[in-house]
């Protein structure tokens, strides 16, 4: 156990359960900040050993704690989407329980039962945090639990994604412009191009698109970083737009900066005025036709690789993707295979150049040394032609 001061503030640190307990006394006296240390070991042990009565926090139903949960967390973070959404898988399966019929089984059975509706191991463990989270104290010490029992995460696989080759690029392209979609071949060329993610695509407004300067500005972000960078475009993604903007001035007879350049709805139904959904089943169809396994996400995956091969600054990496830190550039960046092969064979080819030029220079310095103790002449290089040539040219001048 351990007390320290931040600022004027002390904080107190402690192990409970394999879990480091970190936490701020709020008071700038040492004497209650060691009660307060003490108070709170008290009450994790006897909310671990069910002596502390918690009988009104322990009936509550999941799907209260869920709905208060949701609200503070919507006035601290800047997206609310995928709390939401792992919140109502959590919900769906476990929404009518209690707080306290909530134990290792009943997340071992929900791992078990996501992973059979075919979801992604790190999708399951994002939704389990937020379950404990919303479970307050009683979530801290389960959490403790299934860390000893090794049930807390499942196993995730080391590769967050992949990169797709040009000639998958190529052909994703071709079914896309082939697509009845209008949406899908703009709407992939800013992904392999901008890498832009998929909310700041389906979000984009015409007033963000600078199609005389070739640059748009990102609106609405995952991240602080992401919010608000501008990337120029090239001059696949222009082709893309130019063709893009004919279709959406004929179907609405007009383009206004308000508008969204992926419309809600579809045919005749369609809304510029509110953004599309989703492009999933537009997009699950150009990687059948064109025969490419993938995510939709790996496109941003695919520029990022792209741009480090390239040679590319991590800032400027960085500025047009909106990461925050070299580690999730890192996380992004998957340099192909052959990139690796070649920048390990280009080390053996300057090794071999490294030794030639050392072996040069040893026979020179052996034959120098031979030479000044007299066993033979010194050698002195030619240059220009040889001496046979000088000498036939000697010969014909007489």
């Amino acid at each position: 156990m351990a007390l320290y001061k931040r600022g004027e503030t002390w904080w107190y640190e402690f192990v409970y359960a394999g879990q480091r307990i970190q936490e701020s006394a709020k008071t700038k006296s040492k004497t209650v900040a060691a009660e307060a240390q003490r108070i709170r070991r008290r009450e994790l042990e006897q909310g671990y050993t069910g002596c502390i009565d918690r009988r009104k926090e322990r009936v509550r139903s999941l799907s209260d704690l869920a709905a208060e949960y949701l609200g503070e967390y919507a006035l601290k973070h800047r997206a609310v989407t995928f709390a939401t959404y792992a919140l109502n898988h959590v919900m769906r399966h476990l929404g009518q329980k209690m707080v306290a019929e909530i134990g290792d089984k009943a997340v071992k059975d929900y791992q078990i039962a996501r992973l059979q509706e075919k979801a992604a191991p790190k999708s399951v463990n994002e939704e389990v945090g937020f379950l404990l989270r919303i479970m307050g104290s009683s979530g801290e010490v389960l959490r403790a639990q299934l860390r000893r029992q090794k049930l807390l995460k499942l196993k995730v696989s080391q590769q967050p994604g992949k990169a797709f080759s040009v000639a998958e690029k190529d052909r994703m392209l071709a079914a896309a412009a082939a697509s009845r979609s209008p949406l899908i071949l703009p709407a992939l060329a800013l992904a392999l191009n901008a890498g832009m993610r998929d909310g700041e695509i389906r979000h984009l407004t015409w007033g963000q698109v600078d199609m005389d300067e070739a640059v748009l500005t990102v609106g609405k972000s995952k991240t602080a970083a992401g919010e608000g960078r501008t990337i120029p475009l090239n001059s696949e993604v222009v082709s893309a737009l130019e063709k893009h903007a004919q279709w959406y001035t004929k179907r609405f007879k007009e383009l206004r900066p308000e508008w969204y350049l992926f419309p809600f709805g579809r045919g005749t139904r369609m809304n510029p005025a509110r953004p599309v959904t989703t492009l999933k089943t537009a997009w699950a169809t150009v990687r059948t036709n064109a025969d490419v396994a993938g995510r939709w996400h790996d496109a941003r995956h695919t520029l990022i690789t792209e741009l480090a091969e390239s040679g590319a600054g991590d800032q400027t990496i960085m500025d047009i993707a909106g990461h925050v830190s070299r580690q999730m550039l890192a996380r992004y960046s998957h340099i192909r295979m052959e990139a690796k092969r070649d920048a390990l064979q280009d080390v053996i080819e300057r090794r071999e150049k490294v030794r030639a030029k050392n072996k040069e220079e040893a026979e020179l310095a052996d034959r120098a040394a031979a030479a000044n103790s007299g066993m033979l002449p010194a050698k002195v290089p030619t240059i220009g032609k040889s001496k046979r040539k000088t000498n036939l040219k000697t010969k014909d001048l007489d």
